[in-house]
């Protein structure tokens, strides 16, 4: 079902064509996105790797990469195209097409940064902060416990995404970057006015169930190379506050600092809107999963087997 209102959501918005990659096969959602003239979908099973002519990956972001960089040779009948997650939905008070109508035509790529959303009613988002000398005073503030270690106020990426001017030669795309052979990011002008609305967190549920896989393999794992050198050889760093927390804590304390860093409250909303950082995006997901795939009745399960896990990527 979130493929679905994934895909609903961004047809509303106005994309010509999705072109999405299904880690994981999804019969249920498979059939209703084939059928749509506007979509494009893959499983990427064994024949889909065999078509790239690569072997499968074995890390999820290798894969991502490859699928991202073959939806660019597909892609001639759009001028732009954005590599994002099936978690993320852009966001604009104007239309995104004429946004990115109006850019210089020297630009190649356009960067939207997230705002990531509270474990809530998936309506209050934390907005990006700008980097600079005062970003990390805001977000001790905000969190006093925790603020050194978690950049920007959040768990997840700042980096965004970027659209992608597409018919360049020698293009391939990364998860946050683009390359025209050796060149990143050659010639990106921001889209300050989009949001990539980013559902990182849902609830403790879900956050939990993804922990072990995100401080082992995912985006709390440890990266040496993007790790400040310290003469102690102790940067702070959301992986070590994760183990530290954890180790001395258990699992309260990973519910404390998921309360605190991530719950939707009256208290957390007014600290961030006082900060000026309080975003309210109702994006509608359910309706827009009605209007586009009316038919799909998501109380339905295919037989004797139950609901197919949603994939983790998409691609549009």
């Amino acid at each position: 079902m979130e493929t679905l209102e994934f895909a609903a959501f961004h047809l509303h918005l106005g994309a010509h064509r999705l072109y999405l990659y299904l880690d994981a096969p999804e019969p249920r959602a498979h059939a209703f996105l084939k059928a749509h003239p506007k979509v494009r979908v893959a499983t990427c099973d064994a024949t889909h790797w065999r078509r790239i002519g690569e072997p499968r990956p074995r890390k999820h972001q290798v894969r991502q990469v490859l699928n991202a960089t073959h939806a660019y040779g597909r892609a001639g009948d759009v001028d732009w195209l954005a590599h994002i997650d099936v978690d993320e939905f852009l966001w604009c008070e104007r239309s995104i097409g004429s946004r990115l109508a109006d850019l210089p035509r020297d630009a190649t790529s356009a960067r939207v940064r997230p705002v990531e959303a509270l474990a809530g009613d998936g309506t209050a988002f934390k907005a990006f902060i700008p980097g600079g000398a005062d970003r990390d005073t805001v977000v001790r503030e905000l969190y006093p416990d925790y603020g050194a270690y978690v950049k920007g106020g959040f768990l997840s990426h700042l980096a965004g995404k970027v659209f992608v001017r597409t018919g360049l030669p020698d293009i391939s795309l990364r998860i946050h970057n683009v390359y025209q052979g050796g060149d990143e990011n050659p010639n990106e002008v921001p889209l300050d006015d989009v949001d990539l609305c980013h559902f990182h967190v849902r609830n403790w549920d879900q956050w939990i169930s993804a922990y072990r896989f995100r401080l082992l393999k995912g985006s709390y794992r440890m990266n040496p190379a993007k790790v400040p050198s310290q003469a102690d050889g102790a940067a702070p760093t959301l992986h070590r506050l994760l183990r530290t927390v954890e180790r001395d804590r258990g699992r309260q304390g990973l519910r404390d600092f998921f309360e605190t860093l991530c719950a939707d409250t009256q208290d957390h909303r007014d600290r961030l809107a006082a900060k000026g950082l309080l975003r309210l995006r109702d994006l509608n997901l359910a309706e827009k999963r009605r209007r586009h795939f009316p038919t799909f009745d998501p109380g339905a399960r295919i037989s004797g087997r139950g609901d197919i896990a949603p994939c983790d990527k998409g691609i549009v």
